[in-house]
């Protein structure tokens, strides 16, 4: 039987020690009745984030109007007012040199139109989600960078502004990504501290990569202390084997 959702969210969670819940993100046709929508005004999707780190949210291509570059990014339907602000954001950005017209066409863009965006914690995610968000500090960062490897047979790329992009990056794709962030995203969400970088992985193949975060976690942390034990031991001026430190090594 196939891991739920719930027991996936468990698993990143206790494995990476992750402090926020990871994310679900999903582009139904229709808003499950169970999903309330989303009220009042946002200052950008990814601020979404922050809510669905504890409760589901339905948002439509309205509630992103007034960030005209994530609106792009998820290539959802803009009116001619956003599409005007998109104009004036870039022209801002290429003033600041920020964001240049070749920039512009190797940002991510969804291959698709939404008509709905879902954001949900991971355990209570109540559609498949085709990506999945997890914040997380460089030990955990290099934990799936690693599970992605095993699964993927190649190293996630690491993209910079704007955040949001990570995500038609892994949908179009199928495959893992990482986001340095944006000054954007850091500043509409608590969580995301200049110490935590986000972790994009692809919805369809969850278990597969949670399956490897699992064994590399408990990998990692017994290697930690190998590495630790041997870096004490050298100082002291021993030259221990690798079977002899991995003897003197304290149970896990």
């Amino acid at each position: 039987m196939d891991p739920s959702y719930a027991q996936l969210a468990e698993a990143l969670t206790h494995n990476l020690r992750l402090v926020q819940a990871p994310v679900a993100v999903c582009f139904p046709d229709s808003i499950p009745t169970a999903v309330p929508a989303h009220e009042g005004h946002a200052p950008a999707g990814c601020s979404f984030w922050r809510q669905a780190a504890t409760a589901p949210v339905a948002t439509a291509p309205s509630d992103h109007s007034l960030c005209a570059v994530g609106g792009y990014t998820h290539n959802l339907e803009l009116s001619a007012a956003v599409q005007d602000e998109l104009q004036q954001s870039l022209a801002i950005f290429g003033s600041l040199g920020y964001v240049t017209p070749q920039d512009l066409p190797l940002i991510p863009v969804l291959n698709k139109r939404p008509k709905h965006v879902v954001y949900a914690p991971l355990a209570q995610s109540p559609l498949p989600p085709e990506v999945v968000l997890l914040f997380c500090d460089a030990s955990q960062a290099l934990i799936i960078s690693e599970a992605v490897h095993q699964v993927e047979f190649r190293h996630p790329p690491a993209l910079g502004r704007p955040a949001c992009a990570v995500i038609p990056q892994v949908a179009n794709s199928g495959f893992a990504a990482l986001s340095l962030g944006c000054c954007g995203a850091r500043a509409y969400m608590d969580g995301f501290t200049t110490d935590v970088v986000l972790c994009a992985l692809p919805g369809a193949s969850l278990a597969a990569y949670v399956d490897r975060v699992v064994a590399l976690a408990y990998a990692n942390s017994v290697l930690s202390q190998f590495h630790k034990r041997r870096y004490q031991d050298v100082a002291a001026g021993a030259r221990p084997s690798v079977t002899e430190s991995l003897a003197a090594m304290t149970p896990r």
